[in-house]
């Protein structure tokens, strides 16, 4: 166990460090599971204001897509298919497999991500987090059976997240 005052390595369960005498007792207590950040990361994303998303049909052409994006001021539409969500199309869909090609088929159902991870609004934060941590994405769509009813990035948990800590 380190000494927190100078550094020096102790001995594993020593109460006082054999360097400079510092108390070790108890710093090597694991500290309680639940504490603020434990409580900010298991709010339910409903603290987050999650707007509703927009969406387009499978068969709208991409262009109307990229420029309903563009107009908004927004990173992604969901797209559905007898408003069920069957695919998600992103800022990052656009220029990977639009920006300067010539597509054979346009429609945003032939260029979006099929079947995207999704999140449910009573799920949490923290659950949110881990799900684009290891899918590497930055938007994930909410559903309520099968119907998309929001979307969350990773810019809203980390606006989110630095206000709570102020």
């Amino acid at each position: 166990m380190r000494c927190p005052t100078c550094g020096y390595e102790n001995l594993l369960g020593s109460d006082v460090c054999d360097n400079c005498g510092s108390d070790l007792a108890g710093r090597d207590i694991p500290e309680p599971a639940i504490g603020f950040r434990g409580q900010l990361l298991g709010e339910h994303l409903d603290a987050l204001g999650i707007i509703p998303p927009e969406i387009v049909d499978a068969s709208t052409d991409v262009d109307e897509a990229i420029r309903r994006m563009h107009d908004k001021g927004i990173d992604c539409v969901l797209v559905v298919d007898g408003g069920r969500l069957v695919g998600i199309f992103t800022d990052r869909d656009a220029v990977l497999k639009v920006a300067g090609t010539s597509p054979p088929d346009r429609s945003i159902g032939a260029l979006m991500t099929h079947d995207p991870v999704v999140l449910r609004h009573d799920e949490t934060i923290a659950v949110a987090i881990n799900k684009m941590a290891v899918g590497g994405f930055r938007h994930i769509p909410i559903v309520e059976d099968g119907r998309p009813t929001g979307v969350v990035s990773a810019r809203d948990v980390f606006h989110h997240l630095a206000q709570s800590l102020r």
